[in-house]
Order: C-alpha cells, then structure tokens, then sequence
C-alpha cells in the first residue's frame, strides 16, 4: 500500500507465465514499440544467457532484436541515464516451481524486470532468517524457467524494526555481513521499515541505486552496492564538480572501502560533459600500482596505468579519461621543459584531480605547481586523517590544513561512525617496557628531566636487544602459532640495521625480512607514520642523496633474503629495487616472510589479509601506524581473528 502511495503501479502476477507476459507490456511501453510473439521468444531468449553477473551486463546493454519483417530494432532494458524515466511496478506472492515451490513477499519491477526483492519477516524474528530465504531462493528457483528472478540487482529484508539492503551476488560470496542500513548524510541509520520504503524505495531513488551505484566488480565478477556513506560522499562530489568550480574533501575513516567510493566517483565524473580528464593521484609507486590493480578489479581495463612522464603526457592529449599517476610523475609533466609543449596544449581544460590520503600528498611545493599550472583544476580530496589547526606540523610553506587545501569537507563518516556500524574491527593494543615516572618524585626537589638523553636510552643496546628476545618469545602466540605475520616499525633506518642484526645474531627459525630507502636522514621526523617522497620520478629512493652506509647494508641484509629464498635482488637500479620491493610484498602476503621490519615502507596502501600483528617502536602522533592497520584489520575479522599493535614506546595524542 505504501509503495502505491509512492506512486508504484500496482500488478498482480501469480506465476512466471504472467511476469513474462508482463514484461512484453511493459517492454512495448518502455521502447514505444509494438513486438510480436516471435520476437518477444528472441528477446527471452536473449535475457536467458549467463548467470548473474553476465545478466547485470545483458541488463545494462540494448539489444539488437532482428524483426520479423527482416529489419532491426533497439530494446533498452533499463534507461541508466535517464533513470526516473523507468516504469515502476510493485507485486506480491509471485509463485515459482523450481526444485521446489517457492512464493517472494514483495518484488519490485522495473520496466517488467524484477530487479528488487523484498522478503519481511514477523517482528521479533531474527533478520538472519529473511536473509536464508533468499539465499534458499536463489538455489532453488530463482533460475528456472526463464530465469528472470535472476535479473535481481538488490534485495531488502526486514522484520519491520530493522531494514537492510544487499547486492545480488554469487550464491558462495554471499554474507549476512555484507548486508547494510541505509542511512541520512549524517550517517543516522533508517532501520524502520516504513521511513526506509520512504527514502530508499523512493522510485528515482532506488532506480538510482541500481543504474549509478552498483558496481559490476571484474575480477570477483561479483554485484557490489555502496554503502550509504560511500553514497552520500559520491552524490557530494558530483553536486560540487557540476554545480561549482570549488574544491572539496571527503573525510572517510581507514578501512571504510574509500577505493570503492573514489572509483565510482571517478566512473560517474568522467561521464560529466563539463569535465575533460579526471586524475586519481597517490603518492608513492607502490600506491599507483597497488589503486590502478584495485581500479581494474572493478572495471577491467578501465585504468591504463602510467608506467614513466612520457606515458603520462601522452594520456592527457589523448581519449582516456581517467588516469591514475603518481604525485611527483604529475609534477615532472607539469615542470620539465620536454614535456611543457604538450602539456601547455591542456592547462586550460577542466581537471578534476581526485588525491587519496591527501593528508599525506599536499602539503608541498607540488600542490602549488598543480594548482598554478591546470587553470580550471578542480581538487577533491579523500582522507580518514584530516589535518587541523591543531595537528598540523607544516614545512617550508608553513602549516598547512586540509580546508585551506580543499575548501570544505564535503562528507564524513568518521570511526565512531565506522565502530557503531561493525566496519572497524576490535583490536588490543599492548604497551610493554615502558619507561614510567617513579612514584613520589614529584616532590619539592625539581629534577631537570629534560636533560635525560632519551635518544641515547631508547637506542641503547641493550633495550634492544631486550625487545628482540621478548617478540621471539611472544611471535607464536601473537600470531596464532605463526597462522599470520607481522610488521615492526621502527624510527629510523639505523634503528632498523640494529634491530635486524639483533634478530640475526638470536637462534630462532622466524623467516625475517626488510626493506627501506636508503635515501639520506630517512628518519620519521614528524612521527606520522607515513614517508613523503620528493624525487620526480616517483620512486622509492632520492638517488641524488645516497646514505652510502644504509645501501650496503640494505645490500646486506638482501644477500641474505636472496640466500633464503633462491632469488638475486640487489639495489643497483631502481628497478631491481622496484622488484625486490614487490617480491618481498608478495612474500609478505603468502606467509613465507614471519615479520618484516620498516621505517616508513609499507605502513599505508599495503593491504595483507595475514597480517594481524605491528611492533611499533617508533612515536605515533595524529595521523599514525593505527589508521594504516585497520584496513588489513577490518579482513582479519571476518577471519574472527583479533589483531595486535604492540607498542614499545607511548603512543601520543
């Protein structure tokens, strides 16, 4: 009754003979067109091929019907573009013998397509319940016949209290944890049935839903839908790029699926006929391979990415619309003569630059040049750590915030949103061998504290050396009996070279590995977890300021990675060392590395599903090593597996 208040034709359909003789009607209307039976047989024909996957495909294409009077015609399924010019139908207790007979609640059609299935249980019933049906739907009914039911993009469950919606997907891939509340821009949950079918099954909206914000994933070859908060974030960006000529943020929590969100931003803005390029920029080469992988996994080949400047330029004069580069090879383009005649040609175009983790990639002279070079540059910015007032630590160019660089934060779902949602994990942090104040020697006698020589006491030997033996007595039972791995972070390079001798001069059987820049002072100066690089061609190390002492020892310590492993990496070009670095991340991630040890590599944009335990010895402040763990974490817990961050040095802030 209430979805034909909300202007839903109401239908009545008792079996799949009827939904089919539905769907000539409603295709004739949708199409303008006339289609005999013949033709109707091609067309079911047709929408019969493949299964899920393949039919969201079918469902987004037009079909080329050949005619009965020898010509051809178009039928459009769904109109994607235009999607409240869809015809809307709403029927109940549609009845299906497959294996067995089966009869749905409530189905949504659109264009004389069930594409939402609404299945209601009693309150007070558990929701899991109303979940189990659809999945026992899909395995015995859903393809017989035609196979139409199997044209669901999203399904709705409900025991009238709670409200949850979910994308159509592979029987096996399908969990109860990816089912999700809808939510206002405040990140409120509508979980009552009734507001939910007012928001959410709104006709325009829910028809949005299924042409703009499903996600036809390549390589799962899996339906993914976005949640409410990567929705609102998209709609944000959209409004902002097509109405304004302003900046903007997106301050979206660690591990809350922010690739997800930018990729469909970016799918929607390069169909904008105001904008010229969009332009994903990270700032490592790690991160450039590592989003471009994560971009093609949800659309195959969507993203070509630049391998060096030239293929870069070479992307921005000619049809592709979205690139993914890297901050400093954006910077070459923009500032080396070889490449300026080019590039001149577009600096007048309207770029929108999406910046993931842009606390970490915008605070130098590079946003500058970005900025001064593109005319109609648009910025959009996605962040979990934005960087206040209060937190800023600033360079050369002073201190720098977020809302200075991109204007307002255009949506936010922060942790505390993230933890009453479940989509940030539990994790136990540990502190061990602290220094502490001594009881009662704050008395009238001052000491002058300050004149401790705390780098001497933290670098000591023998502190080290203490650390060492209590993780090689602890790394079983943290990691499940050696089930997953860990990382160690430490605050310096020579730290690093000390701990890695320490582990090697110890009898023990862990696997131990490392990796970092052998760059000059690659210490942690602003304790942030994170590295920034300054070399343009976007690689790991400054070759113009070799640590002569740090290259050969990192030369050292990969004889014996190679020794370990039958391999032959060395640092004598980058690109050995380009794939040294990708070696030791795959080996990371198969489990055959027990615990790496890192300055700064590998702290973000790495994602590890064996990964559960961090040695940090290193000051964490603002945006630090917790924000990079989660995202490996939040996997960890559909492991139901606990991670640990085990801390020899007090976390700050």
């Amino acid at each position: 009754k209430q979805l034909v208040e909300n202007q839903y034709e109401k239908v009545v359909i008792k079996d799949d003979k009827e939904l089919e003789q539905n769907l000539k009607n409603q295709l004739e209307k949708h199409n303008k067109t006339t289609i005999t039976e013949t033709e109707f047989k091609r067309i079911l024909n047709h929408l019969n091929k493949g299964n899920v996957f393949e039919k969201a495909k079918i469902l987004r294409d037009k079909f080329v019907l050949p005619c009965d009077d020898g010509t051809t015609k178009y039928i459009e399924f769904l109109d994607s573009e235009h999607w409240c010019q869809n015809l809307f139908q709403v029927t109940s207790q549609v009845t299906v013998d497959g294996k067995y007979k089966n009869r749905y609640d409530v189905t949504l059609l659109i264009n004389g397509l069930p594409l939402c299935q609404i299945e209601l249980k009693r309150r007070g019933l558990e929701l899991k319940e109303a979940f189990n049906q659809t999945l026992r739907y899909k395995r015995h009914s859903y393809s017989a016949n035609n196979a139409l039911f199997n044209y669901i993009q999203l399904f709705v469950i409900s025991n009238g209290v709670n409200t949850k919606y979910y994308a159509n997907s592979k029987l096996e891939s399908m969990n109860f944890k990816q089912t999700f509340f809808w939510a206002d821009k405040n990140n409120k949950n509508i979980t009552n049935l009734e507001e939910f079918t007012n928001s959410f099954l709104e006709r325009c909206h829910l028809s949005k839903m299924i042409c703009k914000y499903i996600v036809l994933a390549e390589v799962p070859k899996i339906l993914m839908v976005l949640r409410p908060y990567q929705f609102w974030a998209v709609e944000a960006i959209i409004e902002r790029v097509r109405d304004t000529n302003k900046n903007g943020y997106i301050w979206h929590t660690t591990g809350s699926g922010k690739t997800l969100t930018s990729f469909k931003t970016a799918q929607i803005l390069m169909k904008l006929p105001n904008v010229y390029k969009v332009v994903f920029v990270v700032d490592r080469k790690d991160l450039d391979y590592q989003t471009t992988k994560e971009f093609n996994s949800f659309s195959d080949g969507s993203v070509d990415g630049t391998d060096n400047t030239k293929a870069l330029v070479k992307q921005f004069s000619d049809d592709t619309k979205l690139i993914v580069t890297t901050i400093q090879k954006l910077n070459t383009a923009i500032s080396k003569k070889q490449y300026l005649t080019q590039m001149e040609k577009i600096k007048d175009k309207h770029i929108v630059f999406i910046f993931d983790e842009c606390h970490r990639s915008q605070f130098g002279e590079t946003h500058l040049n970005i900025t001064r070079f593109f005319e109609k540059n648009q910025m959009i910015g996605f962040t979990g750590t934005p960087i206040f007032v209060d937190n800023a630590t600033g360079n050369k160019l002073g201190k720098r915030t977020t809302k200075e660089l991109f204007d307002d934060c255009l949506h936010k779902y922060v942790i505390t949103d993230a933890i009453n949602d479940d989509n940030v994990l539990k994790f136990s942090v540990e502190y061990v061998g602290r220094y502490k104040e001594k009881v009662g020697s704050a008395t009238n006698i001052d000491i002058e504290v300050e004149s401790i020589d705390t780098k001497e006491l933290l670098e000591s030997q023998e502190r080290l050396e203490k650390i060492v033996d209590y993780i090689l007595a602890n790394h079983a039972r943290k990691t499940h009996s050696r089930e997953f791995t860990a990382m160690m972070c430490v605050s310096s390079v020579d730290m690093l070279i000390k701990y890695y001798e320490a582990f090697k001069a110890k009898e023990h059987n862990l696997k131990i590995a490392t990796i970092f820049s052998y760059s000059a002072n690659e210490e942690d100066k602003d304790a942030n977890g994170t590295v920034e690089l300054d070399d343009a061609d976007g690689s790991f190390v400054d070759e113009e300021h070799i640590n002569v002492h740090s290259r050969e020892k990192l030369d050292e310590f990969i004889i014996d990675y190679n020794k370990m492993f039958g391999s032959k990496f060395s640092t004598k070009d980058s690109q050995s060392f380009y794939n040294y670095y990708n070696d030791i991340s795959k080996k990371v991630k198969n489990k055959e590395v027990d615990i790496l040890l890192v300055v700064n590599m590998f702290l973000t944009g790495f994602d590890s599903k064996t990964l559960n335990t961090l040695y940090v010895d290193k000051n964490l402040k603002y945006h630090g090593l917790i924000q990079a763990f989660s995202r490996t974490n939040r996997i960890l817990n559909e492991q139901k597996s606990q991670g640990n961050i085990i801390c020899f040095r007090n976390l700050k802030k």
